[in-house]
């Protein structure tokens, strides 16, 4: 289904607000459903249809919608994803107009980091604030097999050229899969602590392309807690945790952090702070929605910014409590991740 969905309802009120009390300050704009890698649990090896690029927002189109989003509807954090960013044509110019937004927003990314040691500078003098790389394995065999690409050097330079650049902390993404890679967890873990990375681990999600998410795969976050129980002696952050999708442990006492985003097992839906943009200026208020409002068509007919920002308001007015992933009708959302944006 697409569409604006009936807000008659909904208070007159400027913020992204829902029936359930939350507000979304939060917007994941995926810029391209294109990548460079072909990890296993993600896409296939010859990779998906892509968007043709008519279909994908321009950057004075995607320049708009972030003025609005930031200006109108009091978003305050932009995390730009993919499919990979970096493919992005004119990634920089992107950020740095979104940096001159007034309140300017906290500005992030999410990167596979094969590119990202030639660009961590010029991302910066962007505007880019802090950066996410997916990194699931340390060993260069296992991340072949796992990406169908030998570039894990690739990710290793750019993580350490992103702290060298200023986007601190590094924020480490790794997947733990059954029989795969799950007897990483400390080196992982250990790998972070001792290179002033911020891992957080995340619990295998059903977004793949070919609908074969099995639970029995997923290593849970009790099962990830456990393994890194065996080297490290874990607290939780005494901090607040908020609309953050990670709950974070302190590592043998700190400083040091690990997260973990439990979204089958331990859900965060009722502080979700979440609002999301696709690469085809799809609106989506959940990442497991099964319906899109269209932002591209209207845009592109002459809506006005208001009439746009009712739309993006009413969108998220219709969000549902949760994600229902461990409800027993529960449907895949017919996106894949790469195409929705993480």
């Amino acid at each position: 289904m697409r569409g604006t969905p009936d807000a008659s309802t909904r208070p007159n009120t400027p913020g992204l607000v829902d029936r359930f009390g939350r507000v979304a300050t939060d917007l994941r704009v995926s810029l391209t459903d294109r990548c460079n890698l072909r990890c296993t649990y993600c896409m296939p090896a010859e990779g998906l249809d892509w968007l043709p690029q008519p279909e994908v927002l321009s950057d004075d189109e995607l320049a708009r919608l972030l003025a609005i989003a930031v200006t109108r509807l009091g978003v305050t954090d932009v995390r730009f994803t993919g499919g990979e960013p970096l493919l992005r044509r004119g990634l920089e110019d992107v950020i740095s107009a979104t940096a001159a937004l007034r309140p300017r927003p906290k500005i992030s990314m999410t990167t596979n980091g094969l590119s990202l040691a030639r660009r961590a500078d010029s991302l910066v003098a962007a505007g880019l604030n802090r950066v996410n790389v997916s990194l699931d394995t340390l060993d260069r065999a296992r991340f072949h097999e796992l990406t169908r690409r030998d570039r894990l050097h690739d990710v290793f330079e750019g993580m350490a050229a992103a702290r060298a650049a200023g986007l601190d902390p590094v924020k480490v993404n790794s997947v733990l899969l059954r029989g795969v890679n799950e007897d990483e967890a400390v080196p992982l873990l250990r790998f972070a602590v001792e290179n002033g990375y911020q891992l957080r681990f995340i619990e295998q999600m059903p977004l793949d392309p070919q609908h074969g998410w099995d639970r029995t795969s997923m290593v849970t976050a009790a099962e990830i807690l456990d393994s890194l129980a065996t080297g490290f002696t874990l607290t939780p952050e005494p901090a607040a945790r908020g609309g953050a999708p990670a709950e974070r442990w302190l590592v043998d006492g700190g400083p040091a952090v690990v997260g973990v985003i439990a979204s089958v097992t331990r859900p965060f839906c009722a502080a979700c702070d979440r609002t999301r943009l696709t690469a085809d200026g799809q609106l989506r208020n959940c990442l497991f929605s099964q319906s899109e409002t269209d932002l591209r068509a209207p845009l592109r007919s002459g809506a006005s910014d208001d009439e746009i920002a009712d739309m993006w308001r009413a969108t998220m007015w219709a969000k549902a409590a949760g994600h229902g992933i461990n409800d027993a009708g529960f449907h895949q959302p017919d996106r894949p991740m790469s195409a929705i944006g993480g």
